[in-house]
């Protein structure tokens, strides 16, 4: 790896902190390479794509990218990676896939010189977090995965949130919980290794071992 590689930075975008804090975990599961070559950070603007087209979508991509170069120029440093989330609020189906084509086009399209990622999670981020349940009692004892919930496809699971928070126990999860989880499933190798399926996170996994 050069040298500006690794004086480079791989910029988080998504709907909020804790989005971002699992995307973050999950990089450093799957390109170990480059986290370890390259510090995460964040953006604050929250990603609002999916619904949109044409100029409104060249336009609100073109101000993510544009803070995504201030805040590597912020850090002195190279950007070698623009990773980008948001709940799709649907199933991985037809819709999913023209949306995820229309937003990885715009994204290759602007962000020439360095490597994207869409993390487009069907349902949520919470159903990508289904697929490491071991993970969840590390975080609180009382926690248990229901069986219904177990060795599925978690993009056919709507709204995987409020699943967990009926499903766990107590306390009753909270989305700044999912964090934690990820962090306990890198910690414990869990994510190379999902249980069930999703084709977002694939999708994802997909775009990230594509770097190079």
């Amino acid at each position: 790896m050069s040298q500006a590689q690794e004086r480079g930075v791989i910029v988080l975008a998504g709907e909020d902190q804790n989005d971002c804090e699992i995307l973050a975990a999950l990089i450093r599961a799957h390109r170990p390479d480059l986290s370890a070559a390259a510090k995460l950070v964040r953006i604050n603007d929250p990603v609002r794509l999916r619904r949109k087209s044409g100029p409104d979508l060249a336009a609100a991509v073109k101000a993510l990218v544009g803070k995504a170069r201030a805040k590597a120029r912020q850090q002195r440093a190279e950007l070698i990676g623009f990773v980008v989330h948001e709940d799709l609020d649907g199933y991985a189906d037809a819709g999913y896939d023209r949306i995820r084509k229309t937003l990885t086009a715009e994204l290759a399209d602007q962000c020439q010189g360095f490597r994207t990622a869409l993390a487009l999670a069907a349902w949520e981020s919470e159903g990508w977090l289904l697929l490491f349940p071991e993970a969840f009692p590390h975080v609180r004892p009382r926690w248990k995965v229901p069986d219904r919930l177990l060795d599925k496809d978690t993009g056919r699971i709507k709204d995987a949130k409020e699943e967990l928070k009926r499903g766990l126990g107590l306390p009753v999860f909270r989305e700044s919980d999912g964090p934690a989880v990820a962090r306990e499933a890198l910690k414990r190798q869990m994510i190379p290794s999902p249980r069930g399926s999703n084709r977002s996170y694939a999708d994802f996994v997909g775009d990230l071992t594509s770097w190079t």
